[in-house]
């Protein structure tokens, strides 16, 4: 008797453990996650949830006014004017293809904070592509607005075919960006300048610095530079998934890769297939007209002079 009631403990014993395996498969096949990462406990997931943060000023219905093919999701801090200023001057005004939106936290410098306010409040009435967030703008939180970018995309406009994330003081050849997604896969895609190298820094004094508490490991998995990198839209609410299993450091570019490699996703490098050239140029380059118009971005730009290149451009790239 006992031995019968034995024999079918260990079957359901084992028959719930397969269906554990299973469901555990599924999961790996229709999301990519590879279920072997304990997940975070509750307070260190709060840190970094979209769920422990609001969007203050939102624009929630603006993919059902229109559907563009690719979102341009620039992050900036409040008091950077002159830079969305030169953005939608140039590359994040180009066309029914692409959208920019712009995406900042909070200032917290007072009294100056509230006057600022004040005036984002008319710059977002008039030009309605500002999403606010209700943390403090810093680096220190630019993992959060990055995992705040991703629910939004997640959100409000799953039906994008492609987001990119990219700084403000980047060039933007959104004319060959749009031709070169066209052929690009439509799914489990990101790509950018690739990163394979990458290691901790353990000096306190290093921008980058990251205490062996913060991130035990000594190297990180491959990553695309934070100053732009493209991807296709499914992957928002997948990162934001994975982001239950990895702990929040400062550096949101290596986020995203360690979010890549929860889900098995290996990011791309976009190289020119004439030059093997990183087509993502993350360095500093004096303007060539002809020479830009075989990149897909280029590296630190004044608001100014942003502006004064895409004049010349706009105008004449395609006579190169």
């Amino acid at each position: 008797m006992w031995m019968s009631s034995l024999w079918r403990l260990v079957k359901f014993v084992v028959a719930s453990a397969l269906v554990v395996l299973s469901l555990q498969f599924i999961l790996s096949v229709l999301t990519g996650t590879r279920v072997r990462t304990p997940p975070l406990t509750a307070e260190e997931h709060r840190l970094i949830s979209p769920r422990t943060y609001e969007y203050l000023h939102n624009q929630p219905y603006v993919c059902q006014v229109r559907s563009p093919f690719l979102l341009l999701l620039v992050p900036v801090a409040p008091w950077e004017v002159a830079a969305r200023h030169a953005v939608r001057g140039t590359w994040g005004s180009s066309g029914e293809d692409a959208m920019t939106l712009f995406f900042m936290g909070l200032s917290a410098n007072e009294p100056q904070a509230s006057l600022l306010q004040q005036s984002l409040q008319k710059e977002i009435k008039r030009h309605r592509d500002v999403i606010q967030m209700n943390f403090v703008d810093s680096y220190q939180n630019l993992t959060i607005k990055t995992l705040m970018m991703m629910n939004w995309v997640a959100s409000h406009c799953p039906n994008a075919s492609y987001a990119m994330k990219v700084d403000a003081d980047i060039f933007v050849n959104v004319f060959y960006l749009l031709a070169y997604l066209r052929g690009s896969p439509r799914t489990s895609f990101i790509t950018g300048s690739v990163i394979r190298d990458g290691r901790p820094r353990r000096d306190p004094n290093s921008k980058w610095y990251l205490s062996e508490e913060q991130y035990p490991g000594d190297s990180f998995p491959p990553y695309v530079s934070g100053a732009g990198y493209v991807f296709s839209t499914e992957l928002a609410a997948q990162i934001v998934q994975a982001s239950r299993f990895v702990r929040v450091i400062p550096m949101e570019d290596v986020y995203v890769g360690l979010c890549l490699q929860v889900l098995g996703v290996r990011p791309m490098y976009a190289l020119s297939f004439l030059t093997l050239r990183n087509l993502f140029e993350i360095r500093k380059l004096e303007y060539d007209r002809c020479t830009f118009t075989r990149l897909l971005i280029a590296n630190n730009f004044r608001p100014s002079e942003l502006l004064q290149v895409w004049q010349d451009f706009s105008k004449s790239h395609a006579d190169c």
